[in-house]
């Protein structure tokens, strides 16, 4: 097996009594949805400058619903690169006195505190991220992990599930906001390319593809 090839059931010790029915639903995985706006496309050399991440819960009747968002602007990190078009396509201005942008140590490490504690709620082994065209997120937290030396990361390293792709399967539309508008969930283009505002739309997209798929009885409760 290569350091990727794993399972992560036996991660966790076997708790006493039932567990959460969320436990059950993703094989033992808590859907987190993270968004991330950047300085370019690369994130081996482009900076990460904001990062938000809503974790998912469920009901008793196994209907999922987003919980807490966790957002942070972050500072570029030391010799990163940071495109003018992507500072103009997102609206970011890296010198405004009310950024209040922390380190990526800092905004990775309270995520990840909030995320494993709702893991162990959950009843979970691991967190597994969301996103929208989930690679390019993934990709990002993936590289900052690296640079900061984190030992402790919750999430797999790299599963995810893709509203992009789950967008085009349930309603024909892989663009966020035409999925959206397909699912009847408000989406404001004018507040797209915040990392909270996507991270928020992507994760009631993603509950209601999910939703509807347990509506349809796809996914019994056991």
């Amino acid at each position: 097996m290569s350091e990727f090839e794993f399972d992560t059931e036996d991660q966790q010790p076997a708790s006493k009594g039932p567990k959460p029915p969320m436990a059950y639903r993703f094989r033992g995985f808590l859907p987190v949805v993270i968004d991330v706006e950047t300085g370019g496309f690369n994130c081996a050399t482009d900076a990460l400058l904001e990062i938000a991440a809503t974790i998912i819960e469920m009901d008793e009747e196994g209907m999922i619903y987003p919980a807490e968002t966790h957002f942070f602007r972050v500072e570029p990190f030391v010799g990163a690169n940071v495109e003018a078009a992507a500072l103009e396509f997102t609206g970011i201005k890296l010198d405004h006195p009310l950024r209040m942008a922390v380190t990526e140590e800092h905004a990775l490490l309270e995520i990840f505190k909030h995320v494993r504690k709702a893991v162990k709620s959950a009843g979970c082994n691991r967190a597994v991220l969301v996103g929208h065209n989930a690679f390019f997120d993934l990709g990002f937290l993936n590289a900052a992990v690296e640079r900061i030396q984190i030992k402790r990361n919750p999430f797999h390293p790299f599963s995810c599930f893709d509203t992009a792709t789950l967008g085009g399967l349930a309603f024909g539309q892989t663009v966020l906001a035409k999925a959206c508008a397909a699912a009847d969930i408000e989406f404001d283009g004018r507040e797209a390319h915040s990392a909270r505002y996507d991270t928020e739309k992507t994760a009631d997209l993603f509950c209601s593809i999910v939703n509807r798929w347990r509506e349809m009885g796809g996914w019994p409760l056991e």
